[in-house]
């Protein structure tokens, strides 16, 4: 089964900090899905809604738990995560 990551922006975060940390997470995700991590897809919506500015697909929720756990947004506490497990029906 599949995951799915929702990250929040933490309240009061400044949007200067998430960009400031943008290049870490950016490295981090590369590195992240280059090791053979479970990253399926992730990106931020175009119109962010208070309860998700942005998402991620993974794998599974083990793969969406150590990406998470190690991902600058969350560890230098910008983004709060809401990992959902996700039954998806692949048409492909």
């Amino acid at each position: 089964m599949e995951c799915v990551v929702l990250y929040t922006v933490r309240e009061g975060v400044d949007r200067s900090r998430i960009m400031e940390t943008y290049p870490r997470h950016k490295a981090y995700y590369e590195a992240f899905h280059a090791d053979g991590g479970g990253l399926l897809a992730l990106g931020p919506f175009q119109d962010p809604a208070p309860t998700a500015s942005s998402m991620g697909i993974f794998t599974s929720r083990q793969e969406a738990e150590r990406f998470v756990a190690g991902d600058p947004f969350v560890t230098e506490g910008l983004a709060e995560p809401r990992l959902l497990d996700w039954n998806a029906v692949h048409l492909a």
